[in-house]
């Protein structure tokens, strides 16, 4: 009794970051403010006073001085109150009294995303430390693939052994892959000989999927095409009551209907598991994200069944770890600013943002503000579509048709689900715009996690120490540009919409947590300061114009302390959440890289999709492994094997920096102009030194990994022809 009175969570507030952080915001924020006067202030000279300067690439700096200023205000808003959260599991009530939990996961592509690695990660949500009669895994297969059918019985006839396993001996990691590739110490020989006995069947289903994989053709051939194909829904080993309940669900897909991707997908999933499970949490999980912990879904629910925070607690996220991370992380595809920086500000504020995967989140909070006692049903169709089983599902005394004694579907409920999972259910109803996961971003899950903020729910952040799940980080540039241009695509899309934060949301949400959003949605604008700092400086050294205050200026410090309170500010953090001066490193020049690429595309693309010229369209995430490949990340070489438009921008902006610097730095020593000169030599300097890499990929490595020389070829000569009638246009 006593034990039920103790919190199951507590919050704690990091005063010291706070204040840190309040006074570094207080003090960088003067010298932006003088920046911005030195630069008006040449502007507002009479024209003969100012006849002599470049004014054009004065102007283009201010405005990517500008730019850079407002993106970094924003930014300043996750460090405002950053918290961390500890839980006490342990204080919760008796299974009996747990609520139910639906777990999705998505698969699309086994070409990309292999059924070794996705049913690995069914067995694992499988395994959660959880009442069984309580958790039910669906999947949702978006090709179409018999493989995935196949593989998703084969892993519930080895999870018949694999659960029990877990439970019997308390393992601690629900994933057969990882369990039975670590070392475990001897406990007995009667444990010993069960291990070994529950790792050849493991090893007995790995083959079976070999060899399924081979009946399907190279990597999969499916039966159905994943772009045309009918709805289906199979319920995998019903009525057993000490295994949870699996569902395969492949939702309608037809040429002349959009899907929607993800988002889709998804809302399939929210629909056929209503009137399946209809378990008030859903956990969502990407196909490659298994569980690492089984004690996650209680570790959510000390916070979704505390009676102070439930009420208005629409999710809680967990942070997206990887596996296959090297220590050096060359293309910072671990993340770290995102979850030991942005969410944790969060988490201080109104919560965290909603992530594409590992969270649960209270399935009352995607049916949008269209669920009210006694609202008139045929206003709820004109919402949720014709389904009167779903309309009656939305009643909190609603009865799904699963039950455990094998009988799971009548034949009406069987037609009801692939109702719900057909193509055409959505149209003239409100899902994807007001209900369930949103339609008008790639990128569902912001825009998702945005509009409920907007109506008044919260959310909460929790990190322990052992990652609650390990997922697959991206390990090659290409992969790393693809993706980055897609989320990128995505966070525009909501800033140019209706949906844009600093103008829908400020009076529906607290004023700091639109202003994040917001720095998230105009995150793209990056490229606009790199773009600018990257060539206008170096053809005006090469020129010998100077656009930065003279040494012997006091305004030069103005230059100089900002410049420094930045890379120093973002060094300290690093080293505080646990990364080196390489981590460092290696984020300024992904910064660098992403900002000159994939924030340039993703805005295009978005603009285009907004003004009607392309469609939208998602690219899923390789997550083959490829050895070559891998060994090169491993190395901390960069793979530079990509498409032309992702590499061909960075080589010409590495070559006419190395040009400008080079000659630039010959004028400012044959005319004495250090004065001048001197904050656009290291400007210059600073992005070659973060440009190594490119560098040597061009000059001295040869493997298959390095700068194409057509790629190097082209980029010389469009560098050149830049620098030329850059140069001509200054001189007239």
């Amino acid at each position: 009794m006593e034990g039920s009175t103790l919190p199951r969570h507590i919050r704690h507030v990091r005063k010291s970051s706070a204040t840190i952080n309040r006074f570094h915001v207080f003090i960088h924020s003067i010298a932006l403010i003088a920046l911005i006067y030195y630069r008006l202030s040449f502007f507002l000279q009479s024209a003969e006073t100012r006849a002599d300067a470049a004014v054009l690439p004065w102007l283009i700096m201010f405005a990517g001085e500008l730019v850079l200023s407002f993106m970094w205000l924003l930014d300043q808003s996750y460090r405002w109150r950053p918290v961390t959260r500890t839980v006490f599991p342990e204080r919760l009530p008796e299974d009996k009294h747990l609520p139910a939990i639906d777990v999705f996961i998505c698969t699309v592509d086994p070409k990309k995303e292999p059924t070794l690695e996705v049913m690995n990660t069914v067995i694992s949500a499988m395994a959660l430390d959880y009442p069984p009669e309580k958790l039910h895994v669906y999947v949702s297969d978006d090709g179409g693939s018999s493989l995935t059918l196949y593989g998703m019985k084969e892993a519930w006839e080895f999870a018949r052994s694999w659960l029990p396993f877990c439970r019997k001996h308390g393992i601690k990691n629900p994933c057969p892959k990882v369990y039975f590739s670590s070392v475990e110490e001897e406990n007995g020989t009667e444990f010993m000989a069960e291990r070994r006995r529950v790792q050849m069947e493991y090893e007995m289903f790995k083959a079976r999927l070999r060899a399924a994989i081979e009946k399907y053709g190279s990597r999969n051939e499916s039966i159905r095409s994943s772009g045309d194909h009918p709805p289906s829904i199979e319920v995998i080993g019903g009525g057993q009551v000490e295994m949870p309940l699996l569902v395969y669900v492949s939702r309608e897909k037809r040429p002349s209907h959009p899907h929607h991707f993800k988002a889709g997908a998804l809302n399939v999933l929210l629909r056929v598991s209503s009137i399946i499970s209809n378990s008030p949490y859903l956990l969502i999980l990407d196909c490659d994200m298994f569980c690492n912990d089984p004690t996650s879904a209680r570790k959510a629910m000390c916070f979704h069944l505390d009676p102070k925070i439930s009420p208005t607690l629409a999710f809680v996220l967990f942070p997206q770890r990887f596996q296959n991370i090297s220590k050096s992380d060359i293309y910072d595809s671990g993340l770290r600013c995102t979850f030991s920086v942005m969410c944790e500000g969060l988490d201080g504020l109104q919560g965290p943002v909603l992530s594409g995967t590992c969270f649960y989140i209270k399935r009352v909070a995607l049916h949008g503000s269209f669920i009210q006692n006694g609202k008139d049903i045929l206003k709820l169709k004109e919402s949720f579509g014709s389904s009167n089983e779903f309309i009656k599902s939305l009643r909190q005394n609603y009865e799904p048709c699963m039950n455990r004694d094998g009988n799971c579907f009548s034949a009406m409920q069987l037609r009801e689900t692939q109702l719900l999972a057909s193509s055409s259910y959505e149209n003239q109803t409100k899902w994807g715009t007001e209900v369930g996961f949103l339609y008008q971003s790639v990128l569902e899950d912001y825009l998702t996690g945005f509009t409920m903020h907007c109506r008044g729910w919260t959310s909460v952040y929790c990190n322990p120490s052992k990652p609650q799940f390990l997922g697959s980080g991206v390990t090659n540039m290409n992969d790393m540009l693809v993706q980055g241009t897609r989320w990128m695509s995505g966070l525009f899309d909501v800033a140019i919409s209706n949906y844009s934060p600093l103008v829908y949301g400020p009076l529906r949400m607290s004023i700091l947590e639109s202003i994040c959003y917001a720095h998230l949605a105009y995150f793209p604008l990056y490229f606009i300061p790199v773009w600018c700092f990257g060539i206008i400086p170096q053809l005006c050294l090469l020129n010998g114009i100077p656009l930065y205050p003279k040494v012997s200026d006091s305004f030069c410090m103005i230059f100089a302390f900002i410049f420094l309170s930045s890379l120093s500010k973002h060094l300290v953090e690093v080293l505080l959440t646990g990364g080196s001066f390489q981590t460092w490193t290696n984020e300024q020049r992904i910064w660098i890289i992403r900002s000159v690429t994939c924030h340039l595309y993703g805005s295009m693309d978005a603009i285009m999709k907004k003004i009607g010229m392309r469609e939208a369209s998602f690219l899923t995430t390789d997550k083959v492994m490829d050895d070559e490949k891998e060994k090169l990340y491993q190395m901390g070489k960069f793979d530079f094997r990509t498409s032309t438009p992702m590499i061909a921008p960075l080589v010409i902006l590495v070559i006419l920096n190395m040009a400008s610097f080079m000659l630039g730095l010959v004028r400012v020593i044959a005319t004495g102009d250090w004065d001048k000169m001197l904050l656009q030599v290291v400007l210059s300097f600073y992005i070659l030194i973060m440009s190594l890499p490119i560098i040597e990929g061009m000059t001295i490595r040869k493997d298959k990994g390095r700068v194409p020389s057509s790629i190097t070829g082209l980029s010389f000569v469009v560098a050149v022809a830049f620098l030329t009638v850059g140069s001509i246009v200054l001189k007239d």
